[in-house]
């Protein structure tokens, strides 16, 4: 399905590859200009911009660590001068460090604390006065089902994820007066790079576990989000879409 994002601005955080990648792809595709900001090399933040200005928009790359709530206010002021406003937030940002309870640090469960929730709310809390003042706008978070159910050996991811599903109802309740609808996602076993590099048998185990017996792609996730993103949701707030193949049912 297409959508009409002409004349619009989407802010995708953690956008240079994987499924913030796709996400900020899809969106450009529906003619969505595309800020992408991301933690990452210059050179694949630079090659994630050339590749979305193909599609026929505006794109930039800004170096930016959603977690560090000052350097995340100075990015989103410089894109709402650079493109005139922002009328899409896509909170995709996120990192894992999992193990066991016994053997995570204070360190591990502070950085997916810090980078997953904090960084969802430091992105809501620079752009929430300019969403107010526009009367109009789409915040979509990235959950996952684990936020949902929990997972052994991954405490703080699965706590970050139940944490921006919060902040995701609360923030919804706040903005729906103002026009402005905020939803999440919640991704299952989605193949990336990262489970990609996972063992046969492990991948096995996976797809065993999901009714639809595949895991997903982030096409699958991006499109759910471009959903969330168009007019047709308008109607559609505080919600978390499951991405899954039915594994959380």
């Amino acid at each position: 399905m297409s959508y009409d994002f002409k004349g619009k601005t989407a802010v995708v955080t953690g956008a240079s590859r994987g499924i913030g990648f796709t996400v900020a792809s899809t969106l450009a595709k529906n003619g969505a200009d595309i800020a992408i900001l991301d933690v990452c090399s210059e050179e694949l933040g630079l090659a994630a911009k050339a590749q979305i200005e193909e599609l026929g928009v505006k794109a930039e790359f800004y170096s930016c660590d959603v977690s560090d709530f000052e350097k995340s206010k100075e990015i989103v002021d410089r894109v709402i001068e650079d493109f005139g406003g922002i009328d899409i937030l896509v909170n995709n940002a996120g990192i894992v460090r999992d193990k066991l309870v016994i053997k995570l640090s204070e360190a591990d469960f502070d950085s997916v604390i810090n980078v997953n929730l904090k960084g969802t709310f430091n992105m809501i809390k620079h752009t929430y006065t300019h969403f107010m003042k526009k009367r109009a706008g789409r915040i979509v978070n990235v959950s996952s089902v684990v936020g949902l159910t929990g997972n052994a050996g991954q405490a703080n991811y699965s706590a970050s994820k139940a944490g921006v599903v919060g902040v995701t109802k609360s923030v919804a309740k706040e903005l729906a007066g103002r026009g402005v609808t905020v939803n999440a996602v919640a991704p299952g076993y989605i193949m990336t790079d990262m489970t990609n590099a996972l063992s046969d048998k492990v991948k096995e185990q996976f797809t065993q576990a999901i009714p639809m017996r595949k895991g997903g792609t982030p096409q699958d996730v991006a499109n759910a989000i471009a959903f969330l993103c168009s007019d047709e949701a308008a109607y559609i707030t505080g919600e978390v879409i499951r991405v899954d193949g039915g594994l959380a049912m």
